[in-house]
């Protein structure tokens, strides 16, 4: 497999799309006026505490307060985690709880905080429609191979390194670099023992440490912490609301998180920013700067593997198999659900096997649009029934193949008794539609607006209701073109009853700047 990142960056907006084997398969979009703030670091203060719901909200210089629950004030991480949680470590919800943490009888959250305390928090999840920000009291900052978790003394690996081997290799470097670089920087960790031993700190290995060498986990050691004593000083000296951590802007982010073995090429169509990302490659991505290259090419740099038609793809709502089936997706505040359909694929042997192979097409095509359009939480399946119980599960087996690339943590559930397939997956920021879309106008985000009758006969009680309560010689009615048009050809009959029964003339006036459900009735 042969992976490519383009990058096209323009004032104010930076997009990356990673390709693989010729195939658009992610999308981010980041925005100077919305970029995200998942790994942000913040002096935050407490604004209300909610004993019933064990959670508090904090102030840390956002739009809207951010969330903290108890269990990510106070809960230890787990040993041994994937790379989402390495990025968030609070799951979105309670029920995600590790099993050993959910053990713990947690305390009630103001014998922890009170209203107006200072806490230093991070943020886990960006604010997403109307909720605030998810926070954590469990800070940690990423490098390309290790997290560091300054409040904790954990040694653990990624669960995506399966070699017991190779894990084990992992864990006797961390343990042994982590004892001899502590007393380099412990006296600004700022909690150290009184016997001055080395403070508390742990480290993760992620994907990407598999295969490092010992030099490279040293030097990503010794750069974390050095960034940490950075961090700790400005949180000793830096007022609430103030950010002491700014994660990394996209392309960078890229860069560390995304960059493999398997990785051919970057291409960056921005010569500054190409620039900034090859001194980043040279200082932490062991001299892979030779893999990023400015693009020249005539064409936009999107148009190389038509990114910006599988945008606008992804913003459909329907997706057309090659077979001739389909997909729907609605995204809600609660969770998404897709809908499988056979469409024109009739098949060619039964119908058992038609619908098996529809199955089998729309788990590969669903696995990547989750990460096209980067959409995330509880997710709802509809694949259409089948009834051998082999099929069913080659379909579970084929999606869960097919999202192993995926960056993101996911975890599938097998068929409910209704024939629905349940999954999860890790959402730290909004999806693509959020990102660049807006509710409509009209509809206000719901799909629908009422037809030109519906508004004919709000309009027909309306103005029964206003002459009731005023007196005016005449009534106006002015609302959108179509709605006047509807009401002066086959309504003629209904506004000439109305009239006689209200004793007044009504007179209609179209405006085009009305949109199909607004109108006014003014008595003159």
């Amino acid at each position: 497999m042969t992976d490519e990142i383009l990058i096209n960056a323009v004032a104010g907006e930076n997009r990356v799309a990673v390709v693989s084997n010729g195939t658009v398969q992610e999308v981010h979009v980041e925005r100077g006026h919305r970029a995200s703030h998942v790994g942000d670091i913040c002096i935050g203060t407490v604004r209300r505490v909610l004993p019933g719901m064990q959670a508090a909200f904090v102030d840390i210089g956002l739009e809207r307060t951010g969330f903290l629950h108890v269990r990510d004030l106070i809960t230890p991480r787990p040993a041994a985690v994937s790379d989402d949680q390495l990025e968030a470590s609070a799951s979105t919800k309670p029920a995600a709880v590790p099993a050993a943490a959910a053990e713990l009888e947690a305390p009630c959250i103001t014998e922890l905080l009170q209203s107006g305390q200072t806490i230093t928090v991070q943020v886990i999840k960006d604010a997403i429609g109307s909720k605030g920000a998810r926070l954590s009291a469990q800070v940690s900052i990423p490098s390309r191979l290790l997290v560091l978790l300054p409040l904790a003394d954990n040694i653990g690996v990624s669960l995506r390194i399966e070699d017991e081997q190779e894990r084990e290799r992992l864990r006797r470097i961390m343990g042994e670099h982590a004892q001899q670089l502590m007393p380099k920087y412990f006296s600004v960790a700022g909690n150290e023992a009184a016997t001055g031993a080395p403070p508390a700190m742990g480290f993760i290995a992620r994907t990407n440490a598999a295969g490092a060498s010992a030099a490279e986990l040293l030097t990503d050691m010794d750069y974390l912490l050095r960034l940490w004593r950075v961090v700790y000083q400005r949180q000793q000296s830096m007022a609430p609301g103030s950010c002491i951590y700014e994660e990394l802007t996209l392309p960078y982010r890229t860069l560390r998180d995304r960059m493999h073995t398997e990785v051919d090429r970057v291409l960056v169509d921005a010569p500054d920013l190409l620039s900034g990302m090859r001194d980043f490659a040279g200082k932490f991505l062991d001299g892979w700067s030779d893999r990023l290259y400015l693009y020249q090419g005539e064409r936009a740099i999107f148009d190389l593997y038509g990114v910006d038609e599988e945008i606008d793809q992804a913003l459909q709502r329907d997706v057309k198999l090659k077979s001739g089936g389909y997909l729907i997706f609605d995204q809600t505040e609660a969770m998404t659900t897709i809908d499988v359909n056979t469409g024109a694929y009739v098949g060619y042997r039964n119908l058992e096997e038609t619908i098996f192979r529809t199955n089998l097409e729309a788990a590969q095509a669903i696995a990547r649009q989750l990460r096209l359009r980067n959409l995330g939480g509880i997710i709802i399946i509809d694949f259409i029934d089948m009834y051998e119980p082999e099929h069913r599960e080659q379909v579970l087996q084929t999606l869960a193949r097919a999202l192993e690339p995926d960056h993101a943590h996911t975890v599938i559930h097998d068929f409910s008794p209704l024939g629905l397939v349940e999954m999860t997956r890790k959402r730290t920021t909004e999806s693509l539609a959020q990102r660049i879309c807006e509710p409509c106008r009209v509809c206000a985000g719901s799909g629908r607006v009422k037809t030109a009758d519906s508004i004919c006969y709000e309009i027909f009680r309306e103005v029964t209701r206003a002459v009731r309560q005023f007196d005016a010689p005449q009534v106006i009615v002015i609302a959108a073109v179509g709605v006047v048009e509807k009401m002066l050809d086959e309504y003629t009959a209904v506004v000439a009853e109305i009239e006689d029964s209200i004793h007044k003339q009504i007179r209609f006036q179209p405006d085009d700047h009305y949109l199909q459900e607004q109108f006014d009735v003014v008595l003159k």
